[in-house]
C-alpha cells in the first residue's frame, strides 16, 4: 500500500493532520518530513523495527552511521546527553532552533542502535514548527537522516511531490510541508576540548559565537 503525502502548512498545522503522522510513528511507522535545511527521514528513536527499516533504506549499519534525531528543545536535549559544559550549553542557546546538528556525549537513554562507537549522538532543534510539533506530541525525540538525490547538480531533494514519487513504496507518510531547501545544517562537534565544525552547512555558527 502506498505511503500517504500528507499536506501541513508550516504556519497553520491542522492538527488533526499531526495527529494522523504521530499515530503513524507511534504505530513504528517511517516519515519523510521537512526542516528548517532539508527533507528528512525518520522514525521514532525507541522503535528498534523502524529504526532497522531506516538504515535499510538507506543502505547503512546502525551501529556504524552517525544518526540524529530531534528534540523540542533545549530541556529535551539534557534528556539523552551527558551534562554539557557551560560554554556548550550557551552556544546551543544562541543557535537553537536552528539550522546545527550539535555532537554531544550519549547518556544511557539513547537507544544502543543509535549509539556509535564512539558514544555520541547528533541533536537538533530545527527552527521549523511540523517537526518540533511532531516531536512535542509523540513525547520524544525522532530519528532524523537526509534524503539524498542521485542526480550530480541536485545534492537533496526540495520538491514533497518528486520525494513522495520516489518513496510512496517504501516509507509509510511524506509530509508535504512545502518546498524545502537543499543544504544541509552545520554539523559542530561538541565533544572535545575545543568546538569543531565538522561539516559547514546552512547555519553560520561564527556569527553566534
Amino acid at each position: 500500500m502506498p505511503a500517504e503525502l500528507i499536506k501541513i502548512y508550516p504556519e497553520n498545522p491542522d492538527p488533526r493532520r499531526i495527529q494522523k503522522i504521530v499515530d503513524i510513528l507511534r504505530a513504528g511507522g517511517v516519515i519523510i518530513y521537512p526542516t528548517d535545511t532539508i527533507y528528512g527521514m525518520g522514525c521514532d528513536i525507541f522503535n528498534q523495527k523502524a529504526i532497522e527499516r531506516v538504515c535499510q533504506i538507506k543502505g547503512v549499519k546502525p551501529q556504524k552511521h552517525n544518526f540524529s534525531f530531534i528534540c523540542y528543545d533545549l530541556s529535551n536535549i539534557s534528556e539523552f546527553t551527558r551534562a554539557l559544559s557551560t560554554p556548550v550549553f550557551k552556544l546551543m542557546k544562541k543557535a537553537l532552533p536552528g539550522p546545527f546538528t550539535f555532537i554531544l556525549e550519549a547518556n544511557n537513554k539513547v537507544p544502543k542502535l543509535l549509539n556509535n562507537k564512539k558514544k555520541t549522538v547528533g541533536i537538533r532543534v530545527p527552527d521549523h514548527p511540523i517537526p518540533r510539533i511532531l516531536v512535542k506530541e509523540l513525547g520524544q525525540p525522532i530519528l532524523t537522516t537526509s534524503i539524498r538525490d542521485e542526480d550530480d547538480v541536485i545534492e537533496y531533494s526540495t520538491d514533497p511531490e518528486l520525494i513522495y514519487e520516489k518513496y510512496k513504496d517504501i516509507v509509510d507518510a511524506v509530509v508535504d510541508g512545502g518546498y524545502g531547501n537543499n543544504v544541509a545544517s552545520t554539523v559542530i562537534d561538541c565533544t572535545g576540548e575545543e568546538i569543531e565544525i565538522v561539516r559547514q552547512g546552512k547555519g553560520e555558527i561564527n556569527e553566534i559565537i
